[in-house]
C-alpha cells in the first residue's frame, strides 16, 4: 500500500511532470483507434435490427414476440460473450482477443444476412451476440492498458464514440436501403457488417501492439519496455510502477479462481466498493431505456403519427446522429473536468427528456389535432435524451470501469460489469413492446426517467473522483481510509 503522500502526489503539480506521459500520446492514439474498430462493427451490429426488422418480419413472417425475443436474446448471447472475454484477454491476450472477435462479427453478421427463416436468425445473431461481448469487453481493457494516464479519459471515451457512430452508420444504411425489394433490403443493411471485421482482423494481427500489463504479467519485460517506450515517455519508470503492481498481485495469489474469489467471494473492502461502483454503473446504464430507443426508435415515432416508412428511418438517423456528436464532449471534458460531473449531468438531463418524451406520446391519445406537435416533441425529446445519454452515462461509465480496477483484476472484473449490462439490456429488449402494451408507452418512458433519477443520486452518493489518478493508484483511492481521507468533489 502506498503512503497517503504518494497517492496525492499525482494530482499534484510538484510530482513528476505530465509532459513525461504525453510525450507517446500520438502511437496511443493509433492503438486506440484501431483497437477501438471492434466498437464501431459492435455499434453497427446493435443498431441495424432497429430498420431491419420490419422487413424481416415483412420477408420471413416474425412475429412480435418472436421479435422481441431474438432482439433480447443477442444481448444475452453477449453476456456469455463477456464472461468469456475477460477469461480470453488474460489467457491469450488483449490483441488476440481483438482478433477473435473480428472473427466472431464476420461471422455471425453472414449468417444473419442469408437467414431463410427464424432459426437461422437465432443462430446468426448467437455467434453476432458473443462478438458483441468481446468486443464490449476488449476494447475499454486495451485502451486503458495502452494508454498514458495523462490521456486516459480522452482515449478511453474513443470506444464509446466509436459504438455510435457504428449506430448511426447502421441507420444510415437502413435509411438508404430500405426502398430496396424486402427479401433484399434487411439482408444487405446486416451483410455490410460483414466488411469491417476483415480489417480489424488484420489490424489487430499487423499493427496492433500487446498492452504493457499484460506482457509484465506473463513475464515479457522486454517487449513491455519497448512498448511503454512508444507511450508513456518514461519507460523506466512506468515499467517499475507495472512490475511493483504484479508482484503485489502475484503476492495475493490472484490467478484463476483466486480471481474469482476475490471479485465475488472475499473481496477486500477496496474491492467491494470497486465492484459496487462498476454493477451500480452499469445496471443505471440500461435501466434509463436506452436499448429501447436504439432498438424501437421506429416504433415509438410510428406511435406519435408519423406513418412513413422513411420519415421513420429518417427520425431515426437523427437519434444517431444526435448520440454520436454528443459523445464527442467527454472526449475532450473527461480528464479536464472529471468523471463525476459529467455522470450527474447525464443522468439530471436522460430524467427530465424522458418525463417530456412520456407527455409527448400521451398525446395523441388525448387529441388527435395535437399529433403534429407531439410528434415534433417526441422526436426532439428522443433525441435530447441520446445526447444527454453521451454526455456521461454512455462513455463515462466504461471509462470508470476499467481505470478503478486493480490489475489483477481488471478483465474479469470488465468481464463482470459488462455481463450485468448485457443482462438489463436482455431485460429492457425483451420486455419494452410487452410493457408499453400493458401499461402504455408513456408509462414506460417515466418508469425509465424515474430510474435516470436513481442513477443521479447514485453517483453523488457512492462514486468518488478518479481524475488524475494512475492505474495502480486506484485500489487506495476506494479504500475506506482513502475515502476519508479524500474530500467528495463537487461540481463546482
Amino acid at each position: 500500500m502506498k503512503k497517503e503522500e504518494d497517492l496525492e502526489s499525482p494530482l499534484l503539480s510538484d510530482g513528476e511532470p505530465a509532459p513525461a506521459d504525453t510525450k507517446g500520446c500520438g502511437y496511443a492514439l493509433v492503438c486506440a483507434l484501431l483497437a477501438s474498430l471492434t466498437s464501431i462493427i459492435y455499434g453497427y451490429n446493435r443498431g441495424v435490427m432497429s430498420g431491419a426488422q420490419k422487413f424481416v418480419q415483412a420477408d420471413l413472417g416474425v412475429t412480435d414476440g418472436q421479435l422481441e425475443v431474438l432482439i433480447g436474446a443477442t444481448s444475452v448471447y453477449s453476456l456469455v460473450g463477456s464472461l468469456a472475454a475477460g477469461w480470453t484477454c488474460d489467457r491469450a491476450g488483449r490483441r488476440r482477443a481483438v482478433a477473435l472477435a473480428a472473427a466472431m462479427f464476420l461471422a455471425g453478421s453472414a449468417a444473419t444476412a442469408a437467414a431463410n427463416g427464424y432459426a437461422a436468425l437465432m443462430a446468426g445473431q448467437l455467434v453476432a451476440g458473443v462478438a458483441c461481448g468481446f468486443g464490449l469487453v476488449v476494447a475499454p481493457v486495451y485502451i486503458a492498458e495502452i494508454a498514458p494516464a495523462s490521456s486516459r479519459g480522452f482515449l478511453s471515451s474513443i470506444p464509446e464514440i466509436a459504438g455510435n457512430s457504428g449506430i448511426l452508420l447502421s441507420y444510415i444504411a437502413d435509411f438508404a436501403l430500405a426502398d430496396l425489394p424486402t427479401t433484399l433490403n434487411w439482408r444487405l443493411m446486416v451483410g455490410i457488417g460483414a466488411v469491417p471485421p476483415l480489417f480489424l482482423a488484420a489490424a489487430a494481427v499487423l499493427a496492433m501492439p500487446e498492452t504493457p500489463r499484460w506482457l509484465v504479467l506473463h513475464g515479457r519485460h522486454d517487449e513491455a519496455r519497448r512498448v511503454l517506450a512508444r507511450t508513456a515517455g518514461d519507460a523506466d519508470r512506468r515499467l517499475r510502477e507495472i512490475a511493483a503492481s504484479v508482484r503485489e498481485a502475484s503476492k495475493g495469489g490472484a490467478g484463476g479462481e483466486g480471481v474469482w474469489r476475490e471479485l465475488l467471494l472475499r473481496p477486500t473492502p477496496a474491492v467491494r466498493r470497486v465492484m459496487f461502483a462498476i454493477l451500480g454503473l452499469q445496471v443505471f446504464q440500461q435501466a434509463c431505456g436506452v436499448a429501447a430507443m436504439v432498438l424501437y426508435a421506429p416504433r415509438v415515432f410510428s406511435h406519435v403519427g408519423i406513418t412513413s416508412d422513411r420519415a421513420v428511418l429518417g427520425a431515426t438517423v437523427l437519434l444517431g446522429a444526435a448520440k454520436t456528436v454528443a459523445i464527442v464532449v467527454p472526449l475532450f471534458l473527461a480528464d479536464r473536468l472529471g468523471r463525476r460531473p459529467m455522470l450527474l449531468a447525464s443522468a439530471a438531463g436522460m430524467a427530465a427528456s424522458l418525463l417530456v418524451l412520456g407527455l409527448s406520446v400521451r398525446a395523441p391519445a388525448a387529441a388527435a389535432s395535437s399529433s403534429w406537435w407531439a410528434a415534433a416533441t417526441c422526436v426532439a425529446a428522443a433525441a435530447a435524451f441520446m445526447a444527454t445519454f453521451s454526455l456521461g452515462f454512455g462513455p463515462v461509465i466504461w471509462m470508470y470501469g476499467s481505470e478503478i480496477l486493480p490489475l489483477r483484476l481488471r478483465a474479469q472484473g470488465t468481464g463482470i460489469g459488462t455481463a450485468i449490462n448485457r443482462v438489463m439490456s436482455a431485460v429492457v429488449g425483451m420486455t419494452f413492446i410487452s410493457m408499453y402494451e400493458a401499461i402504455g408507452m408513456a408509462g414506460t418512458f417515466y418508469i425509465f426517467a424515474a430510474f435516470s433519477a436513481a442513477a443521479w443520486v447514485f453517483v453523488y452518493a457512492c462514486l468518488p473522483e478518479t481524475k488524475g489518478r494512475s492505474l495502480e493508484e486506484m485500489e487506495a483511492l476506494f479504500d475506506a481510509g482513502a475515502n476519508k481521507a479524500s474530500p467528495r468533489p463537487t461540481l463546482s
